[in-house]
């Protein structure tokens, strides 16, 4: 039982304050529809503030990255930078008026099975006071990205060199003239790899999946195209621009796989690779691609899976994250499997049970993000003036 706890009633509830989250409340406000967002941080988006590494931009064209009733401005680049989405996101709080409760860590949250509310223990971080929120609604919008996932690897503490999460990556000027191992092949690792070459690092990736190289102006093609042709067509015909630009990649150990970019970001999630200038490099020898995994590690040396053994000085793990939402959601399936995902297709995947919603978990980036907006507030409303939900 819980003691000196200052207990507060309110309708939603939005656990995390990064464009997901703030969004979410914007979409509510519009509609008068009382909210409270927790953050545990000092300020909002902090993924973006702190977790995210210097020469970041958005891969997407702005017109497909901007968060609902907000959208950039005229005169902003075409591909947005980590600091003008930073300020984008700042000019968003100010101009909804959000107001983001800080040095909120959410310890625990269930929904109480007489009442239908949802129970949110807090502590405030700041003050040392336990706080619990009773809310008819929950949005979950901390997303998927909470912790760095690193392989389980032999004898990786065994390692003396410096280990690290992409996440924790800023800038490639630390490594000049250092041997570094990349460990994954999607957008992070190849971004950083090629940051790595670019600051003279004596680098290497490993790539054991098959993978496409895009332009971000072959994705942005792609996606004016699919508004009016179908799926497979636009596969085939940026599949053979990318053919036609890289060539031959298997000469350097890069298998393209069987499905088109597009099929596979609708059925699977998994982006395609935009290409920032890795391939050149790798062509150049400047990366070396290994497509072997590390079988085991001793002190600077690492052995792969065929036998080769060689000398690091840093291994950098850009192999995804993994959610730590089910540290403290109880009630975890009613919204989501043991993967972590939404257990809900696409369309209706942001809605759970008993007023329990998910917003940034469609992998399908900002524009997805702003769908899952503007449908939750809706639901919202809709349930609160007494109607069925449409979904």
């Amino acid at each position: 039982m819980l003691v000196d706890v200052v207990v507060e009633q309110a309708v939603v509830v939005i656990v995390g304050p990064g464009p997901s989250g703030l969004a979410t409340s914007a979409c509510l406000n519009n509609l008068s529809i009382p909210n409270i967002i927790l953050e545990k941080e000092s300020f909002h988006a902090s993924l973006w503030k702190l977790r995210t590494y210097d020469r970041l931009k958005l891969h997407l064209a702005k017109e497909l990255c901007n968060l609902p009733h907000m959208p950039f401005s005229p005169s902003a680049p075409t591909y947005i930078s980590k600091d003008d989405f930073i300020r984008y996101l700042n000019n968003y709080v100010s101009k909804f008026n959000l107001s983001p409760r800080y040095h909120r860590l959410v310890k625990s949250a269930s929904c109480d099975k007489l009442t239908g509310r949802w129970q949110i223990e807090v502590e405030n971080t700041k003050s040392g006071e336990t706080e619990l929120y009773i809310t008819e609604f929950l949005v979950v919008a901390s997303g998927k990205n909470a912790e760095g996932y690193i392989l389980k690897i032999h004898g990786l503490h065994n390692f003396v060199g410096e280990i690290t999460h992409s996440r924790d990556y800023k800038s490639g000027s630390k490594y000049s003239g250092k041997d570094v191992l990349v460990v994954g092949c999607g957008n992070s690792g190849m971004e950083i790899e090629y940051n790595l070459a670019e600051s003279k690092a004596c680098t290497s990736i490993v790539i054991r999946s098959s993978v496409h190289f895009l332009t971000k102006e072959m994705v942005h093609l792609g996606m004016v195209l699919l508004k009016y042709l179908p799926l497979s067509y636009v596969d085939s015909f940026i599949t053979l621009i990318s053919r036609f630009l890289y060539v031959n990649l298997a000469k350097y150990g890069i298998e393209r796989p069987a499905n088109g970019p597009f099929y596979i970001k609708a059925t699977q999630g998994r982006s395609t690779v935009i290409d920032v200038g890795t391939v050149k490099k790798i062509k150049e020898e400047e990366i070396k691609v290994r497509n072997n995994i590390i079988s085991s590690v001793q002190a600077t040396n690492l052995k792969f899976s065929n036998g080769e053994i060689r000398k690091f000085d840093a291994i950098i793990f850009a192999t995804g994250y993994k959610s730590g939402i089910r540290k403290w959601l109880k009630e975890y399936g009613y919204i989501f499997n043991e993967e972590g995902l939404p257990k809900n297709k696409f369309r209706n995947h942001w809605r759970g049970s008993n007023g329990l919603y998910c917003v940034g978990f469609s992998r399908r980036g900002l524009a997805g993000v702003s769908m899952d907006d503007v449908a939750i507030a809706q639901d919202i409303k809709l349930i609160m003036g007494g109607k069925k939900s449409r979904y």
